[in-house]
């Protein structure tokens, strides 16, 4: 394997906003760290989020975060190093969290689209969802409509 990236920059009208592909055999380290390069950059715009441990306070890249729900009344940001509590009502961090990454799927939950494993289109029109850590959730009937144009489906 080679030590350098080969890069190519195409300009283009049609893209605002920049979109990056990348093109590989195999998803390696190099390529989680390409990944991990570009998403710190773009993610200047967008902040950490503070959510409780029990060690206290830390601050959750937003890259990080698998999904965001509530649990009573509890807030929980749920990521693949364990889960957190937010001060924060679910509004209020939908709010800060990018919206092209994150949508949400209920009125108490919202998901990182970059953490979904797969979507399970039901034919009774339910959407379900299965993450990377093999958790699983529904969408909501009243988001259905929207999850759908979402992902073009």
């Amino acid at each position: 394997m080679k030590e350098m990236v080969d890069i190519e920059v195409v300009l283009d009208e049609r893209y605002l906003d920049p979109k990056v592909t990348i093109q590989t055999k195999e998803k390696t380290r190099q390529v989680e760290n390409i990944i991990y390069a570009i998403e710190n950059v773009s993610e200047n715009d967008f902040p950490i989020i503070p959510a409780r441990s029990e060690e206290g306070v830390e601050f959750v890249s937003q890259r990080d975060i698998i999904r965001v729900f509530t649990e009573g009344r509890k807030v929980v940001v749920e990521t693949e190093n364990g889960s957190y509590s937010s001060k924060k009502n679910l509004t209020g961090l939908e709010s800060d969290l990018n919206p092209s990454r994150f949508i949400r799927i209920s009125q108490s939950e919202i998901i990182n689209l970059y953490k979904v494993k797969s979507f399970d289109i039901n034919i009774a029109g339910t959407i379900g969802v299965e993450f990377e850590n093999g958790t699983k959730s529904w969408a909501s009937r009243s988001c259905v409509k929207t999850l759908k144009e979402f992902l073009g489906v």
